[in-house]
């Protein structure tokens, strides 16, 4: 069990990045566009929120505060606050079920778990994961709300394959659901 342990809280989030992926393959041309930008733009929110949250709050990892845990794996003793592996995780997986319900709920399961393990492992507190997991929400809150912002601009609708929709729809009909 420790090496599982071990191994899926350093790896999980690959897990998580390749069944999204697997999601995305099978989306229509407008949905990976629409969530490739969401992605892009999520993980940028990621970085800036999980970094604007690391420097003000201040949150030694578990081996640090009780020298009798040890890390089930290598790992430096920095400021553990958030999780930036469940944060990734969650805003990947917060996306994807946007889009499908039941792979995001899957693919969400996974994102926690991969947190979870990092808590089982003593490199993280249960307060990261839980930070982790609203920086995620709020980030592919940001992708959404910015590709809804977008996704009617002639970039966007050229990316998507949809641009030429409201030339090509009847009178009185834009194209559009």
């Amino acid at each position: 069990m420790h090496t599982a342990v071990s191994s899926f809280a350093q790896v999980g989030l690959y897990v998580v990045a390749a069944l999204s992926l697997v999601v995305w393959l099978t989306m229509s041309r407008p949905e990976k566009v629409a969530l490739a930008v969401q992605v892009v733009i999520g993980l940028v929110a990621v970085a800036v929120l999980v970094k604007l949250a690391g420097a003000i709050h201040d949150d030694p990892r578990p081996f640090v505060v009780d020298p009798s845990l040890h890390p089930w794996f290598s790992h430096p003793a920095d400021n553990g606050f958030p999780s930036d592996h469940t944060a990734v995780g969650c805003v990947t997986a917060f996306l994807v079920l946007f889009h499908r319900r039941l792979a995001g709920l899957g693919v969400l399961a996974l994102a926690i778990l991969v947190g979870v393990a990092r808590v089982i492992a003593h490199v993280h507190h249960v307060e990261d994961i839980v930070a982790g997991i609203l920086i995620g929400l709020v980030a592919a809150a940001c992708g959404v709300v910015c590709w809804l912002a977008v996704r009617r601009t002639t970039w966007a609708e050229r990316a998507a394959g949809t641009r030429g929709a409201r030339e090509t729809a009847s009178p009185g009909r834009t194209g559009r659901p």
